[in-house]
C-alpha cells in the first residue's frame, strides 16, 4: 500500500476538470442528440450492450469521459490504453490478455484515447481481435476518422460524432463546479452570473478548457477579510484575453475553413468569407497559403467576369510574401473582399475540365499541317504550314481556317456567360462565330 506523507497534496493538485468528471450517465452534460432519453447511444450503455465504436469529435466534449462511464457500468474488463505512449509491443501483449479472457467467458473493452496518432500497422494489430470479438474497441479521436482510421478497422465500428458543448451547458458545468464539494463546494466564491457566461463564451464547447478557466480565475481571485475569494472583471480578464483557435493546418478544420471561405466568396458574402479568412489566420494559417487560394478562386470563380480578379490576388500574395503577419491581414480582408464581390463565372473552370477530360479519354491527334511550322527543306516539302492564314493580314482580322484537329472540329469549350466584363466577351465571340460561319469553305 502506498504510504502518504505531509507533502502529499494529491487532490488539491489534480484538475479541476479531472476532480469532477462524472462516473454516472445522469450526471453528463451535453450531447443530447446521443444521450437524450431513448438515444442509441445511452440505450446501448445502459443495457450494457457495448460494439466497437468511435467517439469523433473536438476536444473537451466528453469523449474521455463516456469511456469512463462505461467502463463503471459494463460486466466485462475495461483497459484503458493510449495511443501516444504505446507501440505495437503493448497492444500485442493486451490483445494476447484480451484473446485469453475471452477463452474464459470474460469479454474486455478497450478504450483507444487519440486512436489517429496509431499508424497503419497498429491499427493493423487490432483488427483480428475485433473481427473474433476477443475485444469491444473504443477510439476516441478528434480527427475525422474516414482519413484517420483504416477503412476496415472503420467498417467494424460505429461512428458516434459528438458536438461542442452549448453554452448553457458550459454554465451548468461551472455551476456544479463552484457548488460541487470536488470543486469548490468548501469555499465562498464570488463570481457573477456574467462572468460564467464570459468564460463559456471563451471556452468555445470545450468544457476542459472552461473548467480550466473557471480554475484559474479563482485561484487569482482576491481573498476578502473572512476568506471569501471574489473573482473581478479585470482578473477574469486577464483569464480569458485570447481565445485559442480550434484549428489544426494539417487536419480536418483545415479543410473545412478553406472550403467555408471559397463558398462564401462563391455565394458573394463577404462578410462570411472575411470571417473565415480571419478565423483561419487567427489559428495560425499561412497567410501565403490563403492568397494562393485566392489566385486559383480569381480564374476558377471569376475568371473572364472581371479579368482585374487575378492580378489583384497576385498583388495580394506578394503583399503577404513582402511584410507577412500581422501587417497582411488587411490585404488579404482587401482581396477576399474584391473577390466576394466581384461577378462569378465558372466558364474557364469549365472549359479546362472538360478538355483535359476529352484529351485523357480520346486519342492524340497530329497538329493539322496548316498550323506546323516549317523551319527545313525537308519540313516544307511534306506542306508543314501549307494552307495557313496570317489573320493581320485578313481586314476583319478573322480568318476561315480550321484550328481543330479533323474529329474535334466545331468542339466547343469555353461558353462565357453574361455576368461582368464576360458579358462584352460574349458578345465578342458571338460574332466571331457567326463570322466564320458566315465564310466557312466549301
Amino acid at each position: 500500500m502506498e504510504q502518504l506523507t505531509l507533502f502529499d497534496r494529491r487532490e488539491e493538485t489534480t484538475p479541476l476538470a479531472s476532480r469532477l468528471r462524472p462516473q454516472r450517465l445522469e450526471d453528463f452534460v451535453g450531447q443530447e442528440h446521443l444521450l437524450g432519453p431513448g438515444k442509441m447511444l445511452r440505450q446501448i450503455i445502459e443495457k450494457d450492450q457495448i460494439s466497437s465504436m468511435i467517439f469523433w469529435g473536438p476536444p473537451g466534449v466528453g469523449k474521455t469521459t463516456l469511456a469512463s462511464i462505461i467502463a463503471n457500468r459494463t460486466k466485462a474488463d475495461f483497459i484503458n490504453f493510449s495511443a501516444v505512449t504505446s507501440g505495437i509491443k503493448e497492444i500485442r501483449e493486451v490483445m494476447n490478455q484480451a484473446d485469453a479472457s475471452r477463452r474464459m467467458g470474460v469479454r474486455t473493452v478497450l478504450f483507444v484515447d487519440e486512436i489517429h496518432r496509431f499508424n497503419k500497422a497498429q491499427q493493423d494489430a487490432f483488427l483480428p481481435f475485433v473481427e473474433k470479438g476477443s475485444i469491444i474497441l473504443i477510439g476516441a479521436t478528434t480527427e475525422n476518422p474516414s482519413f484517420e482510421v483504416n477503412a476496415a478497422l472503420l467498417s467494424r465500428c460505429r461512428v458516434f460524432v459528438l458536438k461542442a458543448l452549448e453554452e448553457k451547458d458550459i454554465v451548468k458545468l461551472l455551476t456544479n463546479a463552484l457548488h460541487s464539494p470536488a470543486g469548490f463546494g468548501a469555499q465562498k466564491i464570488g463570481m457573477s452570473d456574467k462572468q460564467l457566461a464570459a468564460i463559456a463564451v471563451f471556452a468555445n464547447g470545450d468544457a476542459r478548457t472552461a473548467l480550466n478557466t473557471l480554475e484559474m480565475a479563482i485561484l487569482n481571485g482576491n481573498i476578502t477579510p473572512q476568506g471569501s475569494i471574489v473573482v473581478t472583471d479585470e482578473g477574469l480578464a486577464q483569464c480569458i484575453n485570447r481565445k485559442s483557435l480550434l484549428y489544426d493546418k494539417a487536419g480536418e478544420e483545415h479543410y473545412n475553413l478553406i472550403s467555408a471561405l471559397h463558398k462564401s466568396m462563391r455565394n458573394s458574402d463577404p462578410d462570411a468569407a472575411v470571417y473565415w479568412m480571419l478565423r483561419m489566420l487567427e489559428g495560425g494559417e499561412d497567410p501565403l497559403y490563403i492568397a494562393r487560394r485566392l489566385i486559383r478562386f480569381a480564374s476558377e470563380d471569376i475568371g473572364m467576369a472581371d479579368s482585374h480578379a487575378l492580378p489583384l490576388a497576385v498583388a495580394a500574395y506578394q503583399a503577404c510574401h513582402f511584410l507577412g503577419m500581422p501587417e497582411c491581414d488587411v490585404h488579404l480582408t482587401h482581396a477576399v473582399t474584391y473577390l466576394a464581390m466581384a461577378p462569378k463565372s465558372n466558364a474557364l473552370y469549365t472549359a479546362c475540365e472538360q478538355c483535359k477530360r476529352d484529351i485523357r479519354t480520346e486519342n492524340a491527334e497530329p497538329v493539322p499541317l496548316q498550323l506546323r511550322n516549317a523551319p527545313t527543306g525537308l519540313m516544307k516539302d511534306l506542306e508543314y504550314g501549307a494552307g495557313y492564314q496570317y489573320a493581320h493580314d485578313a481586314q476583319d482580322k478573322l480568318t476561315n481556317m480550321e484550328c481543330m484537329p479533323q474529329s474535334k472540329r466545331g468542339c466547343r469549350y469555353y461558353d462565357p456567360t453574361d455576368q461582368g466584363e464576360e458579358a462584352d466577351v460574349k458578345e465578342r465571340l458571338d460574332r466571331i462565330l457567326e463570322w466564320k460561319r458566315a465564310h466557312a469553305k466549301e
